[in-house]
């Protein structure tokens, strides 16, 4: 942990870096809309999830909260939820929706849904043994709608944290600089220098590239090669700063084979 110990803030992405989903939303959703008697092929619902969940955030950015006129986080769920069970032939009827869709969203609070990622816990024990919070602040950076600190304390890991941001809460979504201002702002450690902050996460452009670009040092949680994300991504990604896991970034900080 010695590499880690310039740092005075470090900071989190949530989904796919500190924690992921139990089972994909497309199963989830199949397993929930046959108890409304809508019943429709599980690969339907997850391929049309995937793409109504990239439309809503085309027309509706930051779960509507930078539309005009603005929509309610919850609304804009609901609308996600519809489209995806129209598009997969069972359309959900209105006077169903509502509970329907209540029923999701607080399901998608709990760890019925999402589980900690490999490597996760173990290493947020071990930042919060041997870093204390007026040393050095733990935090999470993410773009999410308003459920993530009841998500964080379902399962349990708000315990090791000193606080979560969100792109709704700061209504700027990573990779927006204002998100990583806020973070520092939020740590309210004095003089916090940009080089004394280090971001981890699985987005190469919203996390990575994002933090590096404001002078934070970064690491990426990405499954893909070295030479897949530096063809897509650039030359702006350093080798030695690509983890395939959590457990494997634990694993190398211990080691002392990081260099920032």
């Amino acid at each position: 942990m010695r590499s880690l110990s310039r740092f005075r803030l470090i900071t989190f992405d949530v989904t796919n870096t500190l924690l992921q989903f139990r089972t994909t939303p497309g199963k989830q959703y199949g397993e929930i809309g046959a108890l409304f008697g809508a019943r429709c092929d599980n690969n339907e619902l997850a391929k049309n999830f995937k793409a109504n969940w990239y439309k809503m955030n085309r027309d509706y950015p930051n779960f509507g909260r930078e539309t005009e006129p603005q929509i309610e986080w919850q609304q804009w769920w609901r609308k996600l939820i519809a489209g995806t069970f129209a598009d997969s032939g069972a359309a959900i009827p209105d006077d169903k929706l509502h509970n329907f869709s209540n029923h999701l969203i607080e399901l998608y609070k709990t760890s019925i849904c999402w589980q900690p990622c490999n490597g996760s816990v173990e290493l947020l024990q071990q930042l919060r043994k041997e870093f204390k919070p007026d040393k050095c602040k733990l935090g999470v950076i993410a773009n999410f709608d308003p459920r993530l600190p009841a998500l964080l304390q379902n399962t349990k890991l708000d315990q090791y944290l000193d606080f979560a941001l969100t792109s709704y809460e700061v209504k700027a979504e990573k990779p927006s600089a204002e998100i990583f201002h806020q973070a520092m702002e939020k740590a309210g450690l004095k003089n916090l220098q940009p080089e004394e902050c280090l971001h981890i996460g699985d987005g190469p452009t919203t996390d990575y590239l994002a933090a590096k670009e404001l002078g934070w040092h970064s690491a990426l949680v990405h499954e893909k090669s070295y030479a897949y994300l530096v063809r897509k991504y650039g030359e702006d990604i350093d080798r030695d700063h690509v983890f395939p896991s959590l457990y494997d970034f634990h694993k190398k900080i211990t080691d002392g084979t990081v260099v920032w």
